[in-house]
């Protein structure tokens, strides 16, 4: 694992949705590190990513209506039990479910495994509601994907309310999620 103020360098390796993505947090000046990492699938492999970054890393998942006509992404804590009846009773909406590869590339420009709210700033049509569990607020930063697992972001969270989201111009809502 290496450990980079801002992004690593740039390389031919890199692909042009994680070059993207630092571009898109430089020209917001928004201060970050990252962590660049063997490919991390799961919150099991994000563990060792967890302790080497200082900050939790996000559990972000990307979810639809049964229609498939309203996207969520949802991120909360890498340790808390997702269940969806809790998740569509706090949103209002129909029994949810995983969204489809397909609408994850089309609407996030993203692979399973590298789902993070970075990828908002692919989806031009605002299709995908962010959805924060409140949980995750209890902490100053946060560690999420830069559209690739194999790197880890440490970003603040007051740069993911005050500066992204309001930069891809996307709704969010924050709701604290019930596991029980």
């Amino acid at each position: 694992m290496k450990r980079f103020t801002g992004h690593p360098p740039y390389t031919p390796e890199m692909t042009e949705a994680e070059r993207k993505c630092y571009q898109f947090l430089d020209s917001l000046d928004i201060a970050y590190e990252t962590l660049t990492h063997a490919s991390a699938f799961t919150m099991e492999e994000c563990a060792a990513v967890e302790q080497q970054l200082g900050a939790p890393v996000c559990k972000n998942l990307f979810l639809c209506n049964r229609q498939q006509t309203q996207f969520y992404l949802l991120m909360l804590p890498g340790d808390k039990v997702f269940k969806t009846k809790f998740l569509s009773s706090e949103l209002g909406c129909a029994r949810l479910s995983f969204a489809s590869e397909e609408h994850m590339i089309e609407l996030l420009g993203i692979h399973p495994g590298a789902v993070s709210p970075m990828g908002l700033m692919n989806d031009t049509q605002k299709k995908v509601l962010l959805v924060i569990d409140s949980d995750l607020l209890d902490s100053e930063y946060f560690g999420c994907h830069p559209c690739v697992n194999t790197a880890t972001l440490r970003l603040r969270y007051d740069d993911l309310i005050e500066k992204i989201i309001p930069a891809t111009r996307h709704e969010h809502r924050i709701i604290r999620l019930q596991t029980e």
